[in-house]
C-alpha cells in the first residue's frame, strides 16, 4: 500500500506532512500498514505528477491511498480508479465527504476552471469554494438557487 499527498505550492508543505499523517493514522486504525509513502509538490490541476505517474504505474502497489480525492486530481479520478480496478488495485479515499450533490461538484468544476485561469492553478479550488460558500450565503437560504 502506497500513501500519495500532494500540495500545489511549495508554502504547502507544512500541509504535505499533516495529509501523510491522517492517512497513515486512518490506516493503521483499519489494521494495514503502509509500504510506500510519495509525497508531491505540483498542481493536480493540469501538471504533470511525476511521481503519482510512477505510483500508478507499479504494479507491485495494490492500494493507492490518498486524503481527498482532490489530492490525487481534481478531474478525472473516476477513471484512475476504474483503471487500478480493472488491473486487480484500488483507490481509498480516507475523506470522502467531499462528494457532494453532482450539480454542486459541476459548479465547483467549473469555477475551479475559471479561478484557475483567472489567479493561477495554486489555490484554484479554494477560491472557487470560497466563491460557492458566498453564493449560498447571498441567496439567504443557505444553497444555490436552482
Amino acid at each position: 500500500m502506497a500513501v500519495y499527498a500532494r500540495v500545489a505550492s511549495s508554502d504547502q508543505c507544512s500541509d504535505l506532512d499533516r495529509q501523510v499523517a491522517r492517512v497513515v493514522e486512518f490506516l493503521t486504525r483499519k489494521g494495514w500498514s503502509v509500504l510506500r509513502t510519495v509525497t508531491e509538490v505540483g498542481s493536480g490541476l493540469n501538471g504533470p505528477c511525476p511521481k503519482l505517474m510512477k505510483v500508478l504505474a507499479d504494479p507491485s502497489i495494490a492500494i493507492v491511498a490518498v486524503e481527498h480525492r482532490d489530492r490525487l486530481m481534481y478531474f478525472g479520478s473516476e477513471y484512475v480508479e476504474s483503471a487500478l480496478s480493472a488491473q486487480g488495485r484500488r483507490l481509498v479515499v480516507v475523506d470522502p465527504g467531499e462528494t457532494k450533490d453532482d450539480l454542486v461538484q459541476d459548479m465547483i468544476d467549473v469555477l475551479t476552471n475559471v479561478c484557475a485561469r483567472l489567479y493561477g492553478r495554486q489555490s484554484a479550488r479554494n477560491r472557487a469554494e470560497k466563491a460557492l460558500q458566498a453564493a449560498s450565503e447571498a441567496d439567504g437560504h443557505g444553497g444555490i438557487p436552482v
